[in-house]
């Protein structure tokens, strides 16, 4: 398979997120609607946590076994560990640290106020609050799309290797698969928005953050094949999607629901696994 052939599968592969996207400009969504939205969201997450993760391991994992082969030092072995948890680190506490500096802060009242604006006041205080739980929703919703972007630059990545290695079923394979993938992804990063309609410019950018690094990871994948760059991608958005499950759980329980809410978070990892068959069947 071609370069060019490659990096324009990779391409489709990546921009079938958006084919999830538009969902969150539905209107009329009810409170159980949304809750089942955002669990069905973890639940798809949780997969691709729980898919990183043991990728990551088990590059870390042959390194040991070269090891004890002695066929690498243990030097090798210790700087891919020591790097899966710098990175695992960075995705979850780093992301954390950034979203805290990143909120704005609520202004306390003006000392003095005249009585006589009170109505006028509350109702600014009301508008402002709106407007960051709005803030705050899409800041969540981009935080998804950026971990789970980390994610889709290591599958593509493998795309690129493969074909890069002549090994073009597989490679094919991975492409179907990835897409069918990706194209769910896109509900795990409106799922969590809730009640907030965002722009078509928003969801835009967000599908750009979540897909394109799948297109580039195939750019790179085919020219380089580089084991601490995939294990650093693997880690950083394993840590990033902990993360971000974290804040949607949090958040979305307050709203009630919860039979609800399991049921379609088990729903979201089982599409997750029958997406991936897929891929496993083409042997990757």
């Amino acid at each position: 398979m071609s370069f060019a052939e490659t990096v324009l599968l990779g391409a489709i592969a990546g921009f079938t997120i958006y084919l999830g996207l538009p969902v969150g400009r539905a209107g009329a969504v009810d409170a159980r609607m949304r809750v089942g939205l955002a669990m069905f969201s973890v639940g798809l997450l949780a997969f691709i946590f729980m898919d990183v993760t043991s990728h990551a391991q088990e590059l870390v994992d042959t390194a040991l076994q070269q090891y004890k082969a002695h066929h690498e030092g243990f030097g090798h072995v210790l700087g891919l560990f020591a790097l899966l948890a710098i990175a695992f680190l960075v995705g979850t506490a780093g992301i954390a640290t950034c979203e805290r500096r990143l909120r704005p802060r609520s202004r306390p009242p003006m000392a003095g106020a005249d009585p006589a604006l009170g109505v006028e006041a509350s109702g600014a205080a009301a508008a402002e609050n709106v407007a960051l739980v709005r803030s705050r929703a899409l800041r969540t919703g981009m935080t998804i799309a950026l971990a789970i972007g980390l994610h889709n630059f290591a599958e593509g990545l493998a795309i690129g290797v493969s074909a890069r290695a002549g090994e073009i079923g597989l490679a094919t394979v991975l492409i179907i698969g990835f897409g069918l993938h990706n194209a769910t992804e896109g509900f795990g990063i409106v799922g969590p928005l809730g009640g907030v309609r965002p722009s078509w410019r928003w969801l835009g950018v967000a599908g750009l953050v979540g897909g394109g690094p799948t297109f580039l990871g195939t750019i790179v994948g085919y020219q380089v094949q580089s084991t601490p760059l995939e294990l650093c991608f693997y880690s950083l958005a394993g840590g990033a999607i902990l993360y971000v499950i974290g804040e949607i759980w949090t958040s979305t329980r307050r709203h009630g629901h919860v039979t609800l809410g399991l049921n379609l978070l088990a729903l979201g990892f089982i599409a997750g696994i029958a997406t991936d068959l897929i891929v496993s069947y083409g042997g990757a």
